[in-house]
């Protein structure tokens, strides 16, 4: 009798653990659904009224592939005013562009909120801009793109050789190749701090900041550099840019002027086909910096190679050479992705200036990846071949060159 009764009491208390099994897989299989609904919806993304997946813009009729490794649940931080994600093509005035360029461009761009900068170094003509409301807008703070500015000002005055190891700090010395690279903070304060402010916006002038670098392109307003040392002190200044406001077309100047060795174009921006073929270059000043471009280049090589701009590196025989920055614009408020580059693909090159604002996400190398993918659109059209037609340029003189403006050693005092 007791064993019938064992018998039964185990057989309800197995029904009993059945039950409870199947209730806790059905109230799990319920959550699963809706924890997989919620992650649908935070990948997804809203572009001119129609969800779509966030990594795919639709532009035109142009399905673009955001390509970048963001965080899915990533949101905006308050703190930043400008968005990570916009239309970045809206009301761009085209009719005197390269189209093939144009194209290569936005689709590299995606829905990124930036701006790229397309030039020809060896004319000066801006071949695209890609939302020009900001790449014409007063400028932000040039990040570490403002080390390309240090590196010629510190070789100019003697402050650094291209070979020499600087000490730093403790036992660590750099190189300016690797410095440059790997874009170290310590290395360009250093050299900020031995140029003093009168010598450093000397340079910063030269090479174009503070003034309009184009030739009257409607709306271009100029970046600015500050009338006394910033708040940070003069290492901030070299390191980081603190207290300068750059345009991204103020770098495609300086990029242009190091791709051309040394000639400093009037950027030109055509506004129709007429205006294209009557194209003719216009020149700025010339700057004594031969000497320097390949201590520089060395290290902007190094970028992309194996430093900070890795993105843009698809083909070791298309070289590019760049500089990365990424920091927070205080004044916006913004955090700042920049990269001026050129290429060199036998006698062609093409100088590509990328600046993406935003949140978090945003930064340098982000920015390298935007530009290498243009390279590389255009690389896949042949674009760099040599049998391919020129851009339009008129063969008409438009004024003497001017005598090259020295980059002597300042005698300002710090």
């Amino acid at each position: 009798m007791n064993h019938a009764k064992s018998v039964r009491y185990f057989s309800l208390f197995a029904a009993f653990l059945l039950l409870s099994a199947s209730a806790f897989g059905a109230t799990h299989k319920k959550k699963h659904r809706a924890s997989s609904s919620n992650k649908r919806t935070v990948s997804t993304r809203t572009v001119k009224g129609k969800r779509v997946a966030r990594g795919r813009a639709r532009r035109g009729h142009v399905i673009v592939t955001h390509n970048s490794a963001l965080p899915r649940l990533w949101q905006p931080s308050p703190a930043w005013k400008e968005p990570t994600f916009a239309d970045s093509t809206a009301n761009d005035y085209i009719d005197g562009e390269d189209l093939t360029v144009r194209r290569a461009a936005v689709e590299a761009l995606g829905p990124f909120n930036g701006t790229v900068v397309v030039v020809d170094p060896n004319t000066g003509r801006i071949l695209t801009m890609v939302n020009q409301r900001l790449a014409l807008r007063s400028g932000f703070q040039p990040c570490s793109t403002i080390k390309i500015v240090a590196a010629f000002a510190g070789l100019n005055e003697g402050i650094v050789t291209a070979n020499q190891n600087v000490r730093l700090y403790g036992r660590t010395q750099m190189s300016l190749t690797y410095a440059l690279a790997h874009s170290n903070n310590y290395y360009f304060a250093r050299i900020g701090e031995q140029l003093g402010f009168q010598r450093i916006t000397h340079y910063a002038q030269l090479l174009g900041l503070g003034e309009l670098a184009g030739f009257d392109i409607p709306g271009e307003q100029p970046g600015s550099l500050p009338a006394s040392v910033p708040g940070g002190g003069l290492g901030m200044m070299t390191s980081f840019g603190q207290g300068i406001a750059l345009t991204p077309l103020e770098l495609a100047s300086i990029m242009t002027s190091i791709a051309n060795g040394g000639t400093m174009y009037y950027l030109q921006y055509p506004r129709s086909r007429e205006e294209v073929e009557r194209f003719v270059p216009r020149v700025k000043r010339q700057l004594d910096v031969a000497k320097w471009i390949p201590d520089v280049k060395a290290g902007m090589i190094g970028a992309v190679e194996f430093g900070t701009a890795r993105r843009a590196n698809y083909n070791p025989s298309e070289p590019i050479m760049g500089k990365t920055g990424t920091c927070t614009d205080e004044r916006s408020p913004t955090h700042l992705g920049w990269f001026g580059s050129y290429n060199e693909i036998g006698s062609r090159k093409l100088v590509v200036v990328v600046l993406l604002t935003g949140g978090r996400p945003i930064n340098g190398p982000v920015a390298s990846g935007v530009a290498g993918q243009v390279y590389q659109n255009l690389s896949k059209l042949n674009y760099f071949q040599s049998d391919r037609p020129l851009a339009l340029v008129s063969s008409g003189i438009c004024c003497e060159h001017p005598a090259p403006q020295s980059v002597e050693p300042s005698t300002a005092s710090n």
